[in-house]
């Protein structure tokens, strides 16, 4: 049977590449530091389980959620969260949605925007997921360039008055995969005057809000005078409380745009276990994880002031759990990445995979199971100063 040609206008998910150079060389028996994908590797705290415990015993989360946007309980959850974390009213009723994890809710609202020949803009380099269901929906990726100069947020100014005026979304993503990086309020209010201008909707993917160190806290968006008239922001407790697997999330904003997300999920998903959504709720209002913070923060110290100690020149992060390395001379991003596997035993991810604009450097996550302290990072920074040849 042929397969929908629209298949054959994305790449290999990146992820899938890398899992399976992963599976390669633990297949050879080699003690491999994996710091690719960025999966926490602490554990949910117990808490928050033993909510889930608590609330998949109630027979009433065994049916179907026959609720219009998700399990009451989490959005008003998810609605004083909202108001205690950024001052922001959202109405649970309008705009809220629950999202099963954010990365569905990205993919959807391609499909629930773009028709053939529309254009959705992207920052290059990015998580790929916007601009790959952009292209499944027939649509037209715009790639809005970034670089260390603008501070990686892209030059909205740059974008010719043509493709704006065909645009339908905007798509940011701060703090920023892959890069780390953070947007300011200035930033955000530039953005949304733009999307009024040339009506497009925003969409910002606020999934590492709640990953923040040295006391740093990223704002929304919808903060920003205006926003809930063209942006929705996504959320996610995948970073924020160890709950990847768990696939939980929310969408917050523009109550047009939450409806016309709705209306294409209400015809795909029938939304979490509602026993999820019970946890869930509860963690966004009592549950804390300071410590994994903490973990992320000792890391990130080692990896950046190890590397520097190499003849580097990086920042530390001051949210994700992303640290964004320029190769060393005489390598491109992929090159270093098989250098950094086959000769170190480090896996990492080559930038180019973000993007044309990620070409030129690495990313490596401070997420490393079977590290406890630390350790297991010194260990990458010993091997690529034994192993990798360096000539600055």
């Amino acid at each position: 049977m042929q397969r929908a040609k629209r298949l054959d206008l994305i790449p290999p998910y990146l992820f899938g590449e890398i899992a399976r150079a992963k599976a390669a060389a633990i297949a050879e028996g080699r003690d491999l530091i994996d710091l690719g994908i960025g999966d926490p590797d602490q554990p949910t705290p117990p808490a928050i389980i033993d909510k889930l415990y608590e609330a998949a015993r109630d027979p009433e989360t065994h049916r179907y959620d026959e609720s219009p946007a998700g399990d009451s309980c989490f959005l008003d959850a998810c609605a004083q969260w909202f108001e205690r974390r950024f001052g922001v009213t959202v109405d649970p009723k309008t705009e809220l949605l629950l999202l099963i994890g954010s990365k569905e809710g990205l993919a959807h609202l391609c499909w629930a925007y773009i028709d053939a020949g529309d254009i959705a803009l992207v920052q290059d380099p990015s998580y790929t997921v916007p601009k790959v269901n952009t292209l499944l929906a027939g649509g037209t990726p715009h790639s809005m360039p970034m670089t260390a100069e603008n501070k990686w947020l892209p030059d909205l100014s740059a974008i010719p008055t043509e493709v704006a005026k065909q645009a339908k979304l905007l798509f940011l993503n701060y703090p920023h995969n892959p890069t780390g990086a953070t947007a300011t309020p200035e930033f955000f209010a530039e953005a949304v005057r733009f999307a009024r201008e040339y009506d497009i909707l925003i969409c910002q993917d606020c999934a590492y809000s709640e990953v923040g160190f040295d006391g740093y806290q990223a704002p929304s968006i919808l903060q920003t005078p205006g926003a809930k008239e063209v942006a929705i922001e996504t959320h996610s407790l995948s970073k924020t409380f160890n709950m990847t697997g768990w696939r939980i999330g929310f969408a917050a904003g523009n109550p047009d745009a939450i409806a016309t997300l709705n209306r294409l999920k209400s015809n795909i998903d029938s939304k979490q276990f509602a026993a999820v959504d019970r946890a869930a709720g509860w963690a966004m209002l009592h549950a804390n994880n300071d410590q994994t913070l903490d973990l992320y923060r000792r890391r990130r110290d080692i990896l950046v002031d190890g590397l520097n100690a190499l003849g580097w020149s990086l920042e530390r992060p001051k949210a994700a759990f992303y640290v964004w390395i320029p190769v060393p001379p005489g390598y491109t991003s992929m090159s270093f990445t098989k250098a950094l596997l086959e000769q170190a035993g480090v896996l990492a991810i080559p930038g180019v995979g973000y993007g044309d604009h990620g070409e030129g450097y690495v990313r490596m996550s401070l997420t490393l199971a079977g590290d406890r302290n630390g350790e297991r990072v010194q260990e990458a920074v010993n091997r690529i100063r034994e192993h990798i040849p360096i000539r600055w």
